[in-house]
């Protein structure tokens, strides 16, 4: 076979939305230049469109094909199949000269399919925004110290206090009193299986643990089953892998609880384990042990390894009571992830764990794996471990901040209360966490680029938030809030997108 041969059969087996990305590529486009080109030809699209086509969410809206190809010198039924019509020659070529001096460094193909919209063009904006001296209030990331929200002093200060003492590199898998506190800490709550101080990992963040844990446990096609909405960093490091990322459905109508049954419709041959945000992220979901059994128990009856996500567990409102999914099951292998970013406020300290639980015989090679990972990194930032035993007992300062009396219990009601005010607009009381997962009433807001739609606000009100695709969900009708500002801040961001949904219900004539 000649070499375009070769070319033509690869890019048969590219998706849709890699044939996109790598033609635009090629020609030196950026995202934003292809949208401004199509424009010019008539055939307007966001660059929140073009990102969304290219991670395959989404297909190439036909009307726009004809000028898609004709910008991008390649053909419709490439675009479409890889393949072209039957007369048509494949025009994909490299534009560039073939001295290496004079390639492009691309990035890797690895990262086609790697989607990370919480701090991507938007964020981006924002940050031009306040370059040239405009005062944007961000509601886009979960990170409580810019809004006042600081560790405890005794965290502080033990982290100090044991400075001369991290100088060095610690275990890989990290300081002993950190990982007896960690699992001492399940221990209490009513671990079930006979876990030791080995079993825990200390890693740079949650984040740091989900790429790794990926990773070790993904060939190229297994399947991870991850909910949607999801926090998208799962999906991200699923694609990463090699993997893919099949995501089951959370019911709002059931304050956003998984669905059971889409789970089990969704398990193959390939699916190597499940992923469970309880608390979740983005719709401060609570679980309830009904639910969680009902996941174990699949999860026993296919195989499958449970990654239990529960970073906000000790955020919890109304009296919550939030179940470990360790505290559910022994009968398969289960991986708790969890940290102090947010319940103790450092996110800036990197201090988070994986445990490993449950039914672990049949699981000896993927363990190695992920022991050889962590040490491979050498291991975890050792002046935040300091941080963990003091965290982990003691005086919990969330309680107080969660409370009926407490700053973000308040916050909670302020944005809920004034988000269901808004024609148009309705979300669910969260449980946990400190995300509201907002829903828009389309027939008030027609809108078919929700990345777009957030766009608009932040230019027209100076209010940063993430769109509901970006947490991979399926449609355009949502987006997430973030209420950690104090009360007089939000009241003023709730103000500006009360102000931003009467202007779009007169621009789309539904007052």
């Amino acid at each position: 076979m000649n070499e375009l041969g070769k070319n033509m059969t690869q890019n048969t087996k590219q998706t849709q939305g890699e044939r996109l990305k790598q033609l635009r590529k090629q020609l030196g486009l950026s995202a934003d230049a292809l949208a401004k080109l199509l424009s010019e030809h008539g055939t307007p699209v966001s660059r929140g469109a073009i990102a969304n086509w290219e991670c395959d969410k989404n297909g190439i809206v036909s009307d726009k094909l004809p000028i898609l190809a004709k910008i991008l010198h390649t053909t419709e039924s490439y675009l479409l199949t890889g393949e072209p019509m039957m007369g048509e020659t494949n025009i994909l070529r490299d534009t560039t000269m073939n001295t290496p001096n004079h390639r492009p460094l691309k990035k890797s193909t690895k990262l086609s399919n790697v989607c990370y919209d919480i701090r991507g063009e938007l964020l981006q904006t924002a940050n031009k925004m306040e370059a040239e001296g405009q005062r944007i209030i961000k509601l886009n990331i979960g990170n409580p110290e810019p809004f006042g929200l600081l560790p405890p002093d005794e965290i502080v200060q033990d982290v100090a206090m044991n400075l001369h003492n991290a100088s060095g590199y610690s275990d890989s898998k990290g300081i002993f009193a950190a990982r007896k506190a960690i699992l001492q800490y399940y221990q209490a709550k009513g671990l079930l299986s006979a876990t030791d101080v080995n079993d825990v990992y200390v890693g740079n963040g949650v984040s740091e643990l989900i790429v790794m844990v990926m990773q070790a446990l993904l060939n190229d096609g297994d399947e991870v089953l991850i909910p949607m909405p999801d926090y998208p960093l799962w999906t991200a490091a699923a694609n990463l892998a090699g993997g893919r990322a099949v995501h089951y459905r959370c019911v709002e109508e059931d304050n956003w609880h998984p669905d059971l049954s889409d789970i089990e419709s969704k398990i193959t041959p390939n699916t190597k384990g499940i992923v469970i945000i309880n608390p979740n992220n983005p719709t401060g979901a609570l679980y309830s042990d009904e639910v969680l059994k009902g996941i174990a128990d699949l999860a026993v009856k296919y195989g499958l390894v449970i990654m239990a996500d529960e970073i906000y567990d000790r955020i919890l409102y109304d009296d919550a009571v939030h179940t470990p999914m360790c505290t559910i099951t022994d009968k398969t292998l289960v991986l708790t992830f969890n940290g102090l970013s947010k319940s103790h406020r450092i996110a800036g300290y990197r201090s988070g764990w994986v445990m490993i639980s449950g039914k672990k015989d049949h699981a000896s090679d993927f363990i190695e794996g992920l022991t050889m990972l962590a040490s491979m990194r050498l291991c975890a930032n050792v002046p935040a471990q300091y941080a963990i035993q003091t965290a982990m007992g003691g005086y919990q300062s969330m309680q107080a901040l969660t409370a009926p009396t407490g700053r973000l219990y308040k916050q909670r009601e302020l944005a809920v209360t004034r988000l269901n005010a808004i024609k148009g607009i309705s979300c669910t009381k969260p449980q946990g966490a400190f995300y509201c997962f907002v829903k828009i009433d389309r027939d008030v807001y027609p809108i078919d680029d929700d990345m777009q739609f957030m766009m608009d606000l932040l230019v027209q009100e100076k209010v940063l938030m993430v769109q509901g695709t970006g947490f991979n969900w399926d449609a355009p009708d949502h987006f997430r809030v973030v209420f950690l500002p104090n009360l007089i801040d939000l009241e003023d961001a709730m103000d500006r997108l009360e102000r931003f949904f009467a202007n779009k219900r007169k621009e789309f004539g539904t007052e």
